[in-house]
């Protein structure tokens, strides 16, 4: 058994007491509290009192150093570290140091959190540790991820989130890109309009015009107008209502809120970012970014799938239409992970004002790991995910194709951490993390406790090359 040590990064003193963390030689931590040790739960010895990391801990010791509160970010240059399995975030520390991008170390869904297991504290307080680990000073955030209803928010709000995505995607009209006009214009009849505090008649005396914004001119016509108001209006008095709830529940304290409108079954056209954008506005609802759907398709732990040509002009224009409203929100890109050939397109148009939201690429890279330093390991989860699949995926875009996954006995073991490079592997290991969490979550987590270090220069090392064109020009 090797002895304990002090985590040196993690020393913290304040108002005559000190707090650090130690290494208990198998991956472990815990908190070493010296001097004032009101509050903390653990048990007396020469070095201090020595405390598991419990919530109790957590919310005692957030108490004594503020820099342990998630807090909001506002316009900066942003990045979200999705982290499943509650031990990431040193790694994200690690790769997030001197970028001048500002971090949002707990982000989870509620989706991810019914997938692993874990509640809205778990994720904040497991990066809160992180967080002291490394010892990190400045702004960090916490991202209560793709909210769908007012009952999913008091959870997110107890446990001190600060960001709070709200996806009204089952309010979003898809089948208007399609309807006729007079479809278009009976479904616009019927829309709740008392929530959207306006009439038909008023919308169109608002829109059915030109507006001039930065290097182009929108101008809307009867059926471009119809087709956002009814594909987007049901999603505007969602959010509206989520922002209301929200408000009331946050009360006196800060918070930032995004509408998320990506994972629909159409592109945002530039007409319907510029009508949602304006209709947030003219509701009172502060909204300090958007995701809208981009062209092409953003799948799951994989790069850009589309033209790079047609994207690059895509959001040239979403982000002319950002710029056009002020200094209010800033563009959100969804399902980010591994989009390399994305992020110099979004740094130039935007010029920094910009959030990337990852998730389940830490994960991956969990997986990499095992491959290298458990291969019998890594071959039980990888036969599992192929006949998890098919179920899996059914809630999330993916085109991956299992039979171009290679069977666990087909392959060498220096061959097994390659598939985390393959994109039809990395989205069959991607969407069957919650199912193999079930199975070996226990054993996947011992086993990246041993390779702790490793782990985090795993982690450290894919998202440098994320965000070095975040880095490249940060916004003030």
């Amino acid at each position: 058994m090797i002895a304990p040590s002090t985590i040196d990064s993690s020393r913290a003193e304040h108002n005559g007491s000190t707090y650090f963390l130690i290494d208990t030689g198998d991956g472990g931590r815990r908190l070493v509290v010296r001097g004032d040790t009101e509050g903390f739960v653990g048990e007396a010895s020469a070095n201090g009192l020595v405390c598991q990391l419990t919530a109790a801990n957590a919310a005692t010791l957030r108490e004594r150093l503020d820099w342990l509160h998630p807090a909001t970010l506002g316009l900066r240059t942003s990045a979200g570290f999705g982290d499943r399995l509650g031990i990431a975030t040193p790694g994200h520390v690690a790769a997030v140091r001197g970028t001048g991008v500002a971090p949002i170390f707990a982000q989870q869904s509620v989706r991810e959190n019914a997938r692993t297991g874990r509640t809205p504290q778990q994720v904040v307080d497991d990066a809160m540790w992180g967080v002291f680990e490394t010892g990190w000073r400045e702004s960090w955030g916490a991202d209560a991820d793709h909210l769908k209803l007012v009952a999913d928010i008091p959870a997110f709000v107890a446990a001190g989130y600060t960001f709070y995505t709200i996806d009204p995607g089952d309010h979003v009209d898809d089948a208007a890109e399609t309807d006729s006009l007079d479809n278009l214009r009976s479904k616009a009849e019927a829309l709740d309009w008392a929530t959207l505090r306006s009439s038909l008649e008023d919308t169109r005396r608002r829109f059915m015009s030109s507006f001039a914004l930065d290097g182009m001119t929108l101008t809307f016509d009867e059926q471009t107008l119809l087709k956002a108001v009814v594909k987007y209006s049901g999603a505007i008095a969602h959010t509206v209502n989520m922002h209301d709830a929200l408000r009331d529940q946050m009360r006196d304290r800060p918070f930032e809120m995004e509408m998320s409108v990506d994972e629909t079954g159409t592109t945002t056209s530039l007409h319907e970012h510029f009508y949602i954008a304006s209709e947030l506005i003219r509701l009172g609802v502060s909204f300090v970014s958007l995701a809208p759907r981009f062209v092409g398709h953003f799948e799951k732990g994989v790069d850009y799938i589309g033209d790079l040509g047609e994207l690059d002009r895509n959001i040239a224009g979403h982000a002319a239409i950002m710029r056009h409203f002020g200094n209010r929100y800033k563009l959100s890109l969804h399902t980010g992970s591994d989009k390399f050939g994305v992020y110099p397109i979004a740094m130039r148009h935007t010029n920094g004002r910009v959030h990337l939201k990852t998730a389940g690429t830490s994960y991956l890279e969990a997986l990499r790991l095992i491959a290298s330093v458990d291969p019998a390991f890594f071959r039980e989860i990888l036969d599992f995910a192929r006949e998890r699949y098919e179920t899996d995926r059914k809630t999330y875009h993916v085109s991956a194709q299992l039979e171009k996954v290679a069977l666990s006995n087909a392959l060498t073991d220096s061959q097994l951490p390659e598939l985390l490079s393959e994109f039809d592997a990395r989205q069959v290991l991607h969407v069957t993390f919650g199912s193999v969490l079930d199975v070996f979550g226990d054993r996947l987590a011992a086993t990246l406790k041993r390779h702790q270090n490793q782990y985090q220069a795993y982690i450290k090392q894919h998202f440098d090359k994320h965000l070095a064109a975040f880095a490249s020009h940060p916004a003030e």
